[in-house]
Formats: C-alpha cells, structure tokens, sequence
C-alpha cells in the first residue's frame, strides 16, 4: 500500500512488514498482527520481537481498535490520493506540489485550476465563492475576452464566434446568441450526424459492392463456361470498313450492341498489359465523327488510362486519379435511375471512380477504346465479359 506521507512505517507489523491486518497490543505496548503475533508464540517463548520482555503466562490478546481505525482511515486516504493523482491528458491542479492531483474545476477569475482540496476556499469564503467556476480546462487564458478581460460563455450565431456578456451589448449588439454549452451541443450534434451519413454512405456502398460480387458469384460458372467466347475488342490489322453513321472516324472505340434506358448493369473488361485504354459508358446518341470531346456533358462517362501509369476520369473537368496498383481488369457498374456510374479493381475490390448524378438521356451503350498500337506497345487486347443485367 502506499500510506499518506510519512506516516507509513507506523502502520507496518514488525514481523510481516506489511500494513496490520487486525491489530494487538502486547502488553508492553508494541502492536503486531494478531495473526502474526500468534504464530510468532506458538514456536518461541512468549516475548515481545521488539523488546524481549518475556510474559510467564501468554498474554490474552486484544484488538487495538484506536490503531485500527487508523489504518482504515490512512488506506482510504491512499486510494483516493490515488485515484486524483493526474494522468495523461488530465487537467492538473496549478496549486499542488508533486505528484500533481487532478483538477475539478477551473476558476475564470483566478485563471487557475484547482483539485478538491485547494478548491475548498472557493466554496467557504465569501469573496471567492463570487468568483465562476467551470469543468476544467488547460486554456484558460484562451477562454478570456481579450477585450473586455471576461469568461467567453456565449456563441454570437452571426459571426461564428465566442464573446462575453459585454461583447453581445456593444461590438455585437443585435446579434443572435446562444450560450457557448449550447453550441458546443448543436456541433456536436451535427458531427455525429455527419459521420453517420458518411458511415451510412460507407455502409450503402460497401452493400452495393457486396451485390455486385454476389452476383457474380453466382454467375461465375457460367462465365468459366463462357470464357472461349469473350470478345477481344479490334484486331491489330487495319481493315477496309464501308462507312456508317454507326461507326467512330477518327479514333479507336466502340459502342457495345446491348442498350439500357433503366436498371441496373454491370460488365468486366480486362485491362491487362495495355498501355493506353478507354473504357465505361456513353450515350446513344454520341457525337461518333470528327473531334470528339469526352465528359458527361457530351454523353461519355468513361475512365482512361496514358502513358502506362496515368489515370483520369473524363469528368468536367477531367479528374487525375491516383491508384494504389495498376488495375488488371474493371468492373463497371451502371445504376440508370440513380444515375450512378462505378468503376471498380476486380481483384482488389476498391472503387476507382463513382460519376454521380448523371443525367441519362435516352438510351446508353457500354464503350470501349483499346487506343491505337503504338508499334506493339500496346497491342493487348481489351477483353470484355457479357454484360448482366442486375435485379
């Protein structure tokens, strides 16, 4: 035990050494532990340990009830001592010695903080017990009116910060306040109801990515069986097409035949060994001749990757995306009453890019760009899966 001060050695027995349990007196009036003294004279002669008076006949022994009270009294003070000594993060008492106590409450008069004992003048004398004391807190000097040198207790709504009794009837006459407990409760408030929003939005999204890989789950023996009949988008041999209102012009992509104008959708590409590559979603209706601009605005909602290692989503404006590993295949995921659009590292699981509040015209097409060929540098293909349609 850690006794109260000094005071520890005289609540210890002699023979034990530890702090009595149950007390006695001999009587030539030294005390040991009732337990102890009794064992002690059960194999040696009947004397004191201390000072060897010998008792002819054992003495009767008595529990020293005054010493007794004593002890209880140092080992509740010890326990409280030390349950208020002060701990990591713990507001101290700017008025005790070592080990400092914790503090509290802080005085906004004396800008000091105080443990329970040297609060107590606080409490009884009538000048101090005028001074406001509040839950302690290490700024005091920061909960101060630089102006009008009083506590900062009220929140002025319309400037957004704290005042005193005297700023809300001269710099901020007019103003709307609350007290500062009542702001500091609507923030709180309000961050725990934005972290649950975001954690709700976590929760959706990682629901949503669940669905998506339960589905394909479920579809993936047929999709094993399927394999052979994946479709390499173009070949590395230019060939002599007739034209189409159809067909692209200028550049190398594709829209996929399947069309949706509601539901939800959800195909594979794999990107692998590609240096260059377009890939997502596009209205029916695109521009397909000329120059060709590509964002929501003009109806592509698409991800590309350049120079092997840059990423961007054709956003308005286009958006650099900064990914932790090269994706070997995509998944995009389409959600056309949402007007959602997700591209997703099948093997990772993370969410590339997410366009959000597209606005669909019509109907949209899956859209593929394998990029030109770059004398074999990029020559891999892209290779899509079938494209599901998700209940």
């Amino acid at each position: 035990m850690s006794a109260a001060g000094s005071s520890e050695e005289q609540f210890l027995c002699s023979i034990c050494l530890e702090v009595f349990s149950e007390p006695v007196s001999t009587p030539c009036g030294h005390n040991f532990c009732k337990r102890c003294i009794s064992q002690h004279w059960d194999t040696e002669v009947c004397k004191c340990p201390l000072c060897n008076m010998s008792f002819s006949i054992r003495p009767e022994l008595y529990v020293n009830t005054f010493l007794c009270e004593m002890v209880s009294k140092s080992k509740l003070e010890a326990e409280l001592q030390s349950k208020q000594v002060s701990k990591p993060g713990d507001v101290q008492c700017d008025v005790c010695s070592e080990p400092k106590l914790k503090a509290v409450k802080s005085c906004l008069v004396c800008l000091s903080s105080f443990c329970e004992s040297h609060l107590q003048p606080h409490l009884t004398v009538s000048g101090l017990k005028r001074h406001q004391l509040m839950e302690p807190v290490d700024d005091l000097e920061d909960r101060m009116c630089p102006t009008h040198q009083r506590p900062l207790e009220l929140f002025c709504n319309t400037d957004q910060s704290c005042v005193c009794t005297m700023c809300v009837l001269l710099e901020h006459k007019n103003h709307p306040y609350v007290s500062l407990e009542e702001a500091c409760e609507h923030r709180r408030s309000s961050l725990q109801k934005t972290v649950a929003q975001r954690q709700d939005m976590v929760e959706q999204r990682r629901l949503k990515v669940q669905k998506i890989r339960a589905a394909l789950d479920q579809s993936q023996r047929e999709a094993d069986r399927e394999t052979q009949q994946m479709v390499k988008v173009f070949s590395e041999i230019m060939e002599s097409l007739p034209d189409s209102t159809q067909r692209f012009d200028r550049c190398a992509c594709v829209l996929g035949k399947q069309s949706f104008s509601s539901g939800r959708f959800y195909f594979e590409v794999q990107v692998k060994g590609k240096t260059n590559w377009d890939l997502g979603v596009a209205q029916e209706s695109v521009k397909r001749k000329g120059k060709i601009t590509y964002s929501p605005t003009h109806g592509y909602w698409t991800i590309r990757l350049r120079n092997r290692d840059q990423y961007s989503a054709s956003a308005d404006p286009p958006v650099a995306l900064s990914l932790q590993r090269p994706p070997q295949k995509v998944g995009v995921f389409v959600d056309y009453g949402a007007g959602l659009v997700s591209f997703y590292d099948i093997n990772s699981g993370d969410l590339i890019y997410s366009f959000t509040d597209c606005s669909f015209r019509g109907k949209i097409l899956p859209y593929f760009s394998p990029c030109n060929n770059e004398e074999g540098k990029n020559s891999a293909p892209l290779i899509i899966t079938d494209v599901q349609t998700l209940t």
